[in-house]
């Protein structure tokens, strides 16, 4: 075992300190590796030239007003401080946002892999189909603009249709203008196209558990195909449940590209405005870069609060 001393320029040994000799040892470990940090820097570049640099100039930028016409002004915590005690459509936007989160995420994380679980269990050609069909209005564009017709304003929308055939109604409903239904709709959108990439990651992660796993498990005990999933299937597929956690909260939390074509921007009354829209808001349409960067750096740091305490507690899963 190797000493962690160094001697100074009087001859006395003193430790290294521990960030040295981590220091050291990373060293260590690049060198003997260098083929594959080699292999990964193309990516590693990219990476932190198109995410890492632009998280640091976002920071920088929500401590300065910035109109991207002037050179950004130094306002130091003014922007936080608007945020969070002067602007009202921002704690709207919060509650909305959170909501939005607490619905649609944890219903369409359980809903892939639910589905995913039920469709594995099918012959292979008829899993391929379903999964087909179940995957088809995530990659279908901008599929959910049927619903504009589906849930239209006047009487030839299919709901307002049905609603006025059946004299449930006496005048059709606006249901993307009326702050009472637009967000409902949004949410029930968001979870008809929930089926995405976490569903496909979970089928191929129900692929891939090896089968003498179930063998053991019924040597074992098990008995029925609850017990399966619970002891065998979840704990195996550990990594793609981590995977889906993350890509499910991320797309809970920056949930726009379905909202803002349905109900606009902004939305009647506010009633789906989402901290991502409020960004949009600020950013794109009043160019006010300096405050966008700061709802921006806020909304990172919720997302990545909710992503830490998700995989603290799918970690268990291995106890």
């Amino acid at each position: 075992m190797k000493s962690r001393v160094r001697m100074t320029h009087r001859g006395v040994v003193l430790p290294k300190s521990r960030r040295r000799v981590k220091f050291e040892n990373l060293l260590r470990e690049i060198k003997a590796n260098k083929v594959s940090y080699f292999f990964i820097a193309p990516f590693a570049v990219i990476f932190f030239t198109f995410t890492v640099v632009p998280i640091l100039i976002a920071v920088g930028l929500s401590f300065t007003y910035f109109n991207m016409l002037e050179p950004p002004r130094w306002v130091g915590w003014q922007n936080y401080l608007r945020l969070f005690l002067g602007d009202e459509v921002f704690l709207i936007a919060v509650k909305n946002t959170f909501i939005f989160a607490l619905i649609t995420g944890p219903t369409s994380y359980f809903l892939c892999l639910i589905l995913a679980w039920m469709i594995n269990e099918l012959k292979p050609k008829l899993r391929a189909v379903l999964t087909l069909v179940f995957y088809a209005p995530s990659i279908s564009g901008a599929s959910f603009m049927v619903w504009t017709y589906i849930v239209g304003s006047d009487a030839h929308g299919l709901v307002n249709s049905f609603l006025l055939y059946w004299g449930l109604i006496e005048e059709p409903i606006c249901f993307l203008m009326d702050a009472n239904y637009v967000f409902p709709v949004v949410i029930i959108v968001v979870l008809w196209m929930s089926l995405s990439v976490n569903f496909l990651v979970f089928i191929a992660g129900l692929q891939g558990i090896d089968e003498g796993l179930y063998e053991a498990g019924a040597v074992d005990g098990i008995r029925n195909r609850f017990q399966e999933l619970l002891l065998i299937t979840l704990p195996v597929m550990r990594p793609q449940l981590m995977f889906g956690a993350i890509m499910t909260i991320t797309g809970s939390f920056t949930a726009a590209t379905q909202i803002v074509p349905l109900s606009g921007l902004p939305s009647t009354d506010y009633a789906a405005h989402t901290i991502v829209t409020h960004l949009l808001d600020y950013g794109n349409i009043r160019f006010e870069m300096g405050y966008a960067s700061t709802i921006a750096v806020i909304l990172f740091i919720a997302m990545v609060t909710v992503q830490r305490m998700v995989q603290k507690a799918l970690s268990r899963l291995d106890k």
